[in-house]
């Protein structure tokens, strides 16, 4: 079965290849749009418009340089591996490399919760296998609140957790 395409909303003429989702007052549009009507309407810009720039909205989203008020980033704190600093990643939106992670970590964890709701990417499932990757975090769900209900001496809460673990693995022992 082919699927059937959707034309480019503005043109008319070219497959949309382009879709972008836009929320005013909390009305949400959506847009879909040939390569070349996004370039001309320039979609590829965010769909900021001319009085926003990513850097002023990264900088909204992540506050003062992107540190809690009751702390300051060093002015001598850059990534040892490529020496970029917390600051020009504050003004240009980008890390210098993948170590900045690890060197900026205490600030960007809670930047990263802000903008995506959890701090740790999980991704996409894939379509093939996406019930057995489903039921592998579920199992490590249930295992760490298994072991949260351990920990706070909650041991029936626990047996019951351990006995939907039995359940998903059909029986196996853990």
């Amino acid at each position: 079965m082919g699927e059937e395409l959707m034309m480019c909303q503005r043109c008319h003429e070219k497959p949309a290849q382009v879709h972008f989702s836009k929320v005013v007052n909390g009305e949400k549009s959506d847009r879909f749009l040939c390569e070349d009507c996004a370039r001309e309407e320039g979609a590829f810009h965010f769909m900021l418009g001319p009085q926003f720039t990513v850097q002023q909205v990264l900088g909204s989203l992540i506050g003062q340089a992107g540190v809690p008020a009751n702390r300051t980033v060093p002015e001598g704190r850059s990534c040892p591996h490529c020496g970029y600093t917390y600051r020009q990643f504050a003004e240009s939106g980008r890390l210098g490399c993948d170590r900045c992670y690890e060197a900026f970590k205490e600030e960007l964890g809670p930047l990263v919760l802000r903008l995506h709701g959890r701090a740790e990417h999980r991704g996409k499932l894939p379509r093939r296998g996406a019930k057995h990757l489903a039921a592998v975090r579920e199992l490590e769900r249930l295992r760490q609140k298994m072991a949260d209900a351990i920990q706070r001496e909650a041991f029936e809460e626990a047996a019951e957790i351990r006995d939907q673990i039995r359940r998903l693995t059909g029986g196996e022992a853990q």
